[in-house]
């Protein structure tokens, strides 16, 4: 696929609003639909990576009220034409169609690979990717059950999502230490991940979030594994514009 004159293809990824409170993550959702305003301008596509929500669960006939500011802006990008590709996280891995329904916007629980200017791209949230996390990767299993996931459709909506909205704070996975601190390569899970990856296909680049920190490694002699950083601190978001691939901040 080619990129029309002077557009670029816009990504970013882990807002989870809503965390801790939806009072304190309000602030962030503005910041986050000023951007949206500011990249729609010259967007030729726009992915989103996951954990837009620090809680999601689509029930038959409800979903979590709030956000309406940036679904709201969601639904007015998409229907001006621009496309945009949701890719669930762990902390929105309970969504199923809604956002195809309602902003035709198609939603992947898995990694997709794209291709841009002759670039092939391998896009994914990240979550229980790469060597080790044995305990989350078991934990995905049992969330993503259907049975497990009929018994929880089972508690009313004002019961189940308190109490799915106080364990997801609760777990730090949104501010754990963990998230701030490059571990280095033989211990950072994605990069071992896109390694392995590129043993059997070359991707030039494999884009993911998950990781919450902002990160351009070389994995290949021309292939670089990006992490898309986070809105919580570092506000980060990645741009190609055809020719390169860059990690920005949104000062906005």
């Amino acid at each position: 696929m080619l990129l029309a004159n002077n557009k670029k293809i816009y990504f970013a990824s882990d807002q989870h609003f809503g965390a801790p409170t939806a009072q304190e993550s309000f602030p962030r959702e503005q910041k986050f639909v000023r951007w949206l305003d500011t990249v729609k301008q010259d967007a030729d596509a726009i992915f989103l990576l996951g954990d837009l929500f620090d809680f999601w669960f689509e029930y038959k006939m409800v979903v979590p009220k709030g956000f309406v500011r940036v679904m709201g802006k969601l639904a007015e990008i998409r229907d001006s034409g621009i496309p945009i590709y949701f890719f669930v996280g762990n902390h929105d891995l309970w969504m199923n169609d809604y956002f195809e329904k309602e902003l035709n916007i198609p939603v992947y629980h898995d990694n997709k690979t794209f291709t841009f200017a002759q670039k092939t791209f391998l896009i994914g949230h990240g979550d229980g990717k790469g060597p080790g996390d044995k305990g989350y990767k078991r934990m995905k299993k049992v969330f993503t059950n259907s049975f497990s996931k009929a018994l929880f459709r089972w508690l009313h909506p004002d019961l189940g999502v308190k109490l799915a909205q106080y364990l997801s704070v609760k777990n730090k996975l949104i501010s754990g230490d963990a998230d701030v601190k490059f571990l280095g390569e033989d211990n950072e899970w994605l990069v071992q991940y896109a390694k392995r990856k590129l043993e059997t296909t070359h991707y030039d680049y494999l884009i993911f979030g998950h990781r919450h920190l902002p990160m351009v490694i070389k994995v290949g002699e021309n292939s670089d594994y990006i992490n898309l950083g986070d809105w919580i601190g570092y506000f980060t978001y990645g741009v190609f514009d055809g020719e390169k691939f860059e990690l920005l901040k949104f000062e906005g």
